[in-house]
């Protein structure tokens, strides 16, 4: 096995040299020779810019490529059109590979998918393709966090879904690929062995029976199959996951290292909360081994998880990089988790950007989402983060939100102005005034967490259930950008940016989707139809998706994957976010309110609300 940056090779079409050329220049990359080797692809479903950016990508090549037996080689979206698809290792065709994995993380990365599957030749539907497995007509297994919230909208693309995290799963999976393979089992007779496997889905083994109103009736496993597949998770850790691959051309061009996984917070929206339960933050011995393994010269980390940890593992880590003359790079940062160790850091580091989620735009809709934050807490963050040296200060907010009023939006244009204020003080200080970037987004329910009942525009369940269509869904969030627009958008050293809610409606159709809308991302994907043309020739519609409010009982498509949550917890959360009643932060090990820890000890108290905001 050799690591080395990518090289150019004599004697190819001059289309696939200036395809090398192009590629990114690369440190840690695993290149083997083929001879006598089982190649594996793995599909990152964008640009290289992002994927290479992608710490569990990294660790599924490094993993598959640990093994002797196997090649891994990675294939990322053509920034072009007329660019071929090649794996980066050896500019080899897709059809080379009797394995495809790939990792999907978001609804955006669907349709990417269908493309790299239809460039490589491979048929896109895994009932079209043959009985055997073999380089051009490969098996093709589908993980990712996407995947692991809700795996139905991609199922029929799929042969096999891996639903957990890779660590625990991957070994006995690829080394029973691997002999079924060396033996020449048939297709079907690989899959239905996996299905036994826990964390192995295999859709086809699966019948789905929806009733007149298009709601899923009855799921039915068939030929041996699970009832639910179990979800697995990494239980402890060594040495946290980090950066293997290097390159400038990547989104973060720096040493990443998780300090968990998952997020005891309970935000009533997030569904890493719910699908990483109990979530696990990494011991500081393993946090420093993944530290450790950074190569020399590199300077500038990026900490993943930082959300979450505790302030002493934060304040512990920052006085250790500081000593080692590192600089801190992150992508957002809990308002009440910063320490005067970290705050040093970031004015070392040099940072000149940073981010705090009050997600919610007044404390009111923070106790609904069950945030945690109150408006000191977030302007406490933003004075010291100034302060510190930061000179653009994004604060991330949803619109749309259960029972979201014109009020609420009120107290985040008051809250705009009040920081804006306090940030113009800093600035007479110090000589620097800092910009206010307002990130205003519209709310997507998701799978998996207690607002997976709840309407896509921020309607009233009678509103949703009256409208169908999804006009005045989108004409509702358009209104509510509007009028923070109108109230922020004028000020000196603020900007607002935000989404199209008319765009952002695809991610909320496919992020409650199901096996149905397999000839829809076809259709976008080979003929270039329009969202909704495309959902009306397959007699769908996006209200039924997108806006369509569900009931306490309804039987969801992603009900087949057991995330250990009990039956009617998330309900009673969804309840409870209309009483603004808080749940406590999870303490794995020591509460069994949810399930993932073991049954829960007493009845859900279920909170009396009317769930009609």
């Amino acid at each position: 096995m050799s690591k080395s940056a990518a090289g150019g090779r004599r004697g190819k079409p001059a289309s696939l040299r200036r395809s090398q050329e192009a590629r990114p220049i690369e440190q840690g990359t695993i290149r083997k020779k083929w001879s006598g080797l089982l190649p594996v692809a793995l599909l990152s479903p964008g640009p290289y810019r992002a994927g290479a950016s992608n710490l569990g990508l990294q660790l599924v090549y490094g993993l598959l490529n640990q093994r002797d037996e196997l090649v891994c080689e990675r294939f990322f979206l053509p920034e072009h059109p007329d660019t071929p698809l090649r794996s980066f290792e050896s500019s080899r065709p897709l059809g080379d590979f009797p394995l495809v994995l790939a990792s999907v993380s978001f609804e955006q990365e669907y349709l990417n998918l269908l493309a790299m599957l239809l460039a490589g030749g491979i048929s896109p539907l895994a009932a079209d393709r043959p009985a055997d497995f073999a380089p051009g007509r490969p098996l093709v297994v589908l993980g990712g966090v996407a995947v692991f919230i809700n795996p139905e909208p991609l199922a029929p693309f799929a042969d096999l879904m891996v639903i957990g995290e890779a660590e625990p799963i991957l070994p006995q999976l690829i080394a029973r690929l691997a002999a079924a393979f060396a033996a020449g089992g048939t297709r079907a007779e690989v899959l239905a062995e996996l299905a036994r496997l826990p964390g192995c889905y295999v859709p086809s083994l699966y019948a789905l029976d929806y009733g007149p109103d298009g709601v899923l009736r009855e799921r039915r496993a068939i030929g041996g199959a699970p009832d639910r597949v179990e979800r697995v998770l990494l239980v402890d850790c060594e040495s946290a996951g980090a950066s293997l691959l290097y390159s400038e051309a990547a989104e973060f061009p720096f040493h990443l290292t998780e300090l968990g996984r998952g997020c005891g917070r309970g935000c009533r929206f997030c569904a890493a909360g719910y699908i990483y339960r109990p979530h696990r933050l990494w011991p500081a011995e393993a946090v420093a081994r993944g530290l450790a393994t950074r190569p020399p010269g590199m300077h500038r980390i990026g900490l993943l998880g930082m959300e979450t940890a505790a302030p002493e593992l934060l304040a512990g880590i920052s006085a250790q990089l500081q000593s080692e003359d590192c600089a801190l790079s992150f992508s957002s940062l809990r308002a009440d988790r910063i320490s005067p160790p970290l705050l040093a850091l970031l004015t070392s580091s040099r940072v000149q950007s940073a981010a705090i989620a009050p997600d919610g735009c007044s404390e009111r809709l923070r106790r609904v989402i069950n945030k945690g934050l109150k408006a000191d807490d977030l302007l406490h963050a933003a004075v010291a983060l100034v302060e510190a040296g930061i000179s653009q200060l994004k604060l991330y907010v949803m619109v749309g939100l259960p029972s979201e009023t014109e009020a609420d939006l009120a107290e985040m244009g008051d809250f705009i102005h009040l920081v804006r204020e306090r940030l113009l003080q800093v600035g007479r200080r110090t000589g620097r005034m800092a910009t206010l970037l307002l990130s205003v987004n519209s709310f997507v329910p998701k799978a998996w967490t207690p607002f997976q009942y709840h309407t896509y525009g921020g309607l009233s369940r009678e509103e949703a259930a009256a409208c169908r269509d999804t006009r005045q869904a989108v004409l509702a969030l358009q209104g509510k950008i509007g009028y923070l627009r109108r109230r922020v958008g004028e000020l000196p050293n603020v900007l607002l940016q935000a989404d199209k809610p008319e765009r952002v409606l695809a991610q909320a159709v496919l992020a409650r989707g199901d096996r149905r809308l397999a000839p829809v991302l076809l259709a976008m994907a080979t003929r270039r139809r329009p969202l909704h043309a495309a959902l009306d020739e397959a007699g769908l519609s996006a209200w039924a998706y997108a806006v369509r409010p569900r009931g306490e009982h309804e039987v969801f498509p992603w009900d087949v994957i057991d995330q250990r949550i009990e039956a009617g917890y998330l309900w009673h959360e969804y309840q409870k976010a209309f009483a603004e009643q808080a749940t406590p932060p999870c303490r794995p090990g020591h509460c069994r309110l949810c399930g993932a820890c073991g049954t829960p000890a007493a009845p859900f108290q279920l909170a009396t609300a009317k769930t009609s905001g």
